[in-house]
């Protein structure tokens, strides 16, 4: 279970890495202007983190996306 949590992690992370790149956003950048610590939000993108929902909605939010376009192709 854990290994399979730990993919999900790194899989989110990658989506999140891969929207925020198409959107043209430095890392530093943009954690800065979603007010996310930017080793935090790096972590983020390393699947080292288990973000929570409203750290999740604030990187939507940032992107310009709904929630379900973040997490769209991610399998439980």
């Amino acid at each position: 279970m854990a290994k399979r949590n730990n993919q999900l992690l790194t899989d989110l992370g990658n989506r999140i890495r891969m929207l925020r790149e198409q959107g043209g956003f430095a890392q530093e950048k943009f954690a800065f202007t979603i007010e996310m610590d930017r080793s935090f939000y790096g972590m983020v993108e390393r699947g080292e983190r288990n973000i929570s929902f409203l750290n999740l909605a604030k990187i939507a939010k940032g992107l310009g996306l709904p929630l379900e376009e973040v997490v769209k192709g991610i399998k439980s």
